[in-house]
């Protein structure tokens, strides 16, 4: 597209790119350190869960959507809750314009409620997303860098830590976070891969299919759930996997495969995701599940 110049969405269009169907991710990340302890009487962790939802979303998929705009104009996730609005590219710089704004207060704001490390947490969030959509050499078109590069959203994890002033989580939870976050790309990045593979946009999904791609993510989901039981001894989470991995073996094996899903499925998916996301995110922050490893 060639449109010249920029403008500010309407504020429905700004909520929906941020896409508040995704927001469980993060909000998941931020809760885990906090269920140590935080003192929500401190403007601290009230912050920090405003920041994680639409000023963070608008960073991440504003400036996605930025470099995808001929691309999300045939995508049939586009222009809902879930999946982020279809936007003209005007907008889209309208969007870019904002989130310098909208970043530059919340960094202040952090320095001044919880110190200036949290001004290197707010530069590495930049740079992970800049390193990403980045128009020449960004990792979004090298996989498989496409499935490393979102582990940049355990700075979620530790920008709670430090706003919170909890100690940081064991490192057997942020092994477990990492797999969370690969898979979690890999699933957006098949649901993506028709209109993708269309346009001509490298993923590691369209690289490698999507029958071997929705293998990696039963593998990987299987992981988790062996994570959960012999390094956190949480037979509900990890029960929760092991029918999860059921279920997505049936997908590869019996019931989509390779076929594409329709605009209905994806909304459902969306739907479950949120409901399965919010439901386990409230059992770790009331249990502290992750907190407590017992192996190794």
């Amino acid at each position: 597209m060639t449109e010249a110049g920029w403008r500010l969405p309407s504020l429905t269009a700004l909520l929906k790119v941020a896409r508040p169907g995704l927001w469980f991710q993060t909000l998941w990340l931020y809760a885990l350190p906090l269920a140590a302890g935080a003192d929500w009487s401190r403007p601290g962790p009230w912050l920090g869960l405003l920041y994680v939802t639409w000023p963070l979303s608008l960073l991440v998929y504003g400036w996605n959507d930025l470099v995808d705009v001929d691309i999300d104009a045939q995508n049939p996730r586009k222009d809902s809750w879930l999946f982020g609005a279809r936007l003209s590219l005007p907008e889209l710089r309208g969007v870019a314009r904002l989130n310098i704004v909208v970043q530059a207060l919340f960094a202040v704001a952090f320095v001044i409620v919880a110190g200036p490390e949290t001004l290197l947490t707010m530069a590495a969030i930049v740079a992970v997303n800049a390193t990403y959509n980045a128009r020449i050499g960004g990792l979004r078109g090298r996989p498989p860098f496409d499935l490393i590069n979102p582990l940049g959203y355990l700075l979620v994890v530790q920008l709670g830590v430090q706003v919170a002033g909890v100690p940081p989580v064991p490192w057997q939870a942020l092994v477990y976070l990492a797999l969370f976050c690969l898979q979690a790309q890999l699933i957006g990045e098949v649901m993506d891969y028709w209109p993708d593979r269309a346009s001509g946009r490298v993923t590691t999904a369209t690289v490698i299919g999507v029958r071997p791609s929705k293998l990696v993510i039963t593998g990987v989901v299987a992981i988790e759930a062996a994570l959960l039981w012999f390094g956190f001894g949480d037979a509900v989470l990890a029960g929760t996997l092991a029918l999860a991995t059921l279920w997505l073996l049936a997908d590869l094996l019996v019931l989509w495969r390779d076929r594409p899903y329709t605009r209905g499925e994806y909304t459902l998916a969306g739907v479950g995701m949120n409901v399965a996301g919010l439901i386990s995110m409230a059992w770790v922050f009331w249990t502290g599940a992750l907190l407590r490893p017992i192996w190794p």
